[in-house]
């Protein structure tokens, strides 16, 4: 992918407009709804989302916006550094209260890093790419001291930079072990989850672009890199923009933004930690999907969520089949350990999850 093209699918996941009907034909769940939260902001579009628990939430987004709350989301501060009003901080990692890391994405000198350790009083660039042919789109960390971020291929491979004291300091990493990239594969920075991690501290990327959509493993920390295929179509907007994996399942969440509404080939699971993945068999998602999260309730260990600009699906079997639940546009989707589980997208939109 050129660099306009890039800089044009940027651009158009930002305008994503919200479409306020579900799919036809698909059922419905109404034990659940999203309970929408007043934050500082009615502009920015929160595509970064890092609940640490059932009061500490951070969000960011597009403008430079960080807005934090520590009391559910009953209140709110914006909290984003001075000076980046042309940033978008599409990814937002948080291990406390008071510690957070951001990311903001694009090419060149816009993909940056930076990190506060007083609830967003003062932030340090810890970050800035220096390279005119990466561009980064996703963070994730496996302990509150050991993080990555990727971007999006360089010389014919994905590149990854690690850090190891709570992202203050970041390295590139060797690319001897990544497996090369195809022509015009590339990640999706729509919700911070092109890049994840699993209870195992696996690492897990993906990818779009080219078809089919593929997933990246590592098992070791990102020295070495597995691929494999899914059953997502990829293409020019299209592929897995949201991986999630809790032990050996997971789920691939995606489609094509410019086509929204498209329920086809957008989404796959995984009961084998990512080795292989498979299309649904029951009910898919309801179109486009960003963002997924498992959800931490007894629901027999195989929900999960996913989130689009055009609806929100849960699936209570692993992936294997979805149904939808609410028709408003969300890009991120998180839970936390107590259960609760928040969502964020355009206009400044937070929500908490309600289950009846």
């Amino acid at each position: 992918m050129t660099k306009t093209s890039r800089a044009a699918l940027v651009a158009a996941l930002a305008i994503i407009p919200l479409l306020a009907t579900a799919p036809a034909g698909a059922s419905v769940d109404r034990d659940l709804s999203w309970h929408l939260l007043d934050t500082p902001t009615d502009t920015a579009r929160l595509r970064g989302l890092a609940p640490v628990d059932a009061r500490a939430v951070w969000a960011s987004g597009s403008g430079g916006t960080v807005v934090r709350s520590v009391d559910g989301g009953s209140t709110w501060s914006s909290v984003g550094p001075e000076g980046t009003e042309a940033l978008q901080f599409r990814d937002i990692e948080a291990s406390s209260a008071d510690h957070a890391v951001i990311l903001s994405i694009g090419p060149g000198e816009d993909s940056r890093v930076y990190a506060t350790d007083d609830g967003g009083r003062t932030w340090s660039e810890s970050f800035r790419n220096p390279d005119p042919a990466a561009f980064y789109d996703c963070m994730a960390f496996t302990s509150k001291t050991v993080g990555y971020a990727m971007s999006d291929p360089v010389d014919g491979v994905f590149r990854i930079i690690r850090t190891e004291d709570g992202g203050h300091t970041w390295e590139v990493m060797d690319s001897a072990g990544m497996p090369p990239a195809r022509d015009g594969e590339f990640g999706f920075a729509a919700s911070g989850t092109c890049l994840q991690s699993d209870s195992a501290g696996n690492l897990h990327l993906a990818t779009g672009g080219v078809d089919p959509a593929r997933v990246f493993t590592s098992r070791d920390g990102g020295d070495s890199w597995s691929v494999v295929d899914t059953p997502v179509a990829g293409g020019a907007s299209a592929g897995i923009y949201s991986v999630s994996l809790r032990g050996q399942r997971g789920v691939a969440v995606g489609g094509d933004y410019a086509a929204p509404d498209a329920a086809d080939h957008n989404a796959a699971w995984t009961a084998d930690g990512g080795r292989t993945w498979h299309a649904p068999t029951g009910q898919g998602l309801g179109g486009y999907r960003s963002g997924s999260a498992w959800v931490n309730r007894d629901w027999g260990g195989g929900a999960v969520l996913a989130v689009g600009p055009t609806g929100s699906d849960v699936s209570r079997d692993g992936g294997r089949s979805w149904t939808a639940f609410d028709t408003g546009s969300f890009d991120s989707v998180e839970c936390v350990a107590s259960g609760a589980c928040f969502a964020s997208g355009e206009k400044g939109r937070v929500a908490i999850l309600r289950a009846e």
